[in-house]
């Protein structure tokens, strides 16, 4: 019996030892898969995941550093391959966008708040409730 699909390309590789095996795991939960929501390639079974763990699965076994393999994802494929993109000018908005747009929030809701509570004070008092306030006074 044949083998198809992600089984028989993952067949092909060579075998690693231990601390290949788990700088292969590691690697794959730090690395996106390209094609998929919010996965890494540890997780997703899209074929484009499977490729790219057997890439990795195929430098490590070439002797290659992980640091050497996040360099040459991030050289292919660009940044976002990475699962935590670095700080850096291009990805500065994606840090500190939500942490701008809170503050950005909380600045809008004090103002409101303010703005009402001045809108309150300043209001006509009708006759009754002037008398009321006497008398609670």
């Amino acid at each position: 019996m044949s083998q198809s699909g992600p089984l028989r390309r993952e067949a092909a590789l060579a075998p690693l030892d231990a601390a290949g095996q788990a700088r292969l795991k590691a690697l794959s939960e730090e690395l996106r898969c390209l094609v998929c929501q919010n996965q890494t390639l540890a997780d997703s079974h899209a074929d484009l995941a499977i490729d790219l763990r057997n890439q990795v699965h195929e430098l490590i076994a070439a002797g290659q550093t992980d640091a050497q393999i996040r360099a040459y994802m991030v050289e292919r494929y660009g940044d976002f391959v990475l699962y935590k993109p670095p700080v850096q000018g291009n990805t500065a908005l994606l840090w500190g966008g939500p942490f701008a747009l809170l503050a950005v929030g909380g600045l809008v809701w004090t103002l409101v708040q303010r703005r009402s509570r001045l809108a309150a004070a300043d209001a006509p008092v009708a006759p009754s409730d002037r008398g009321r306030r006497l008398l609670d006074d």
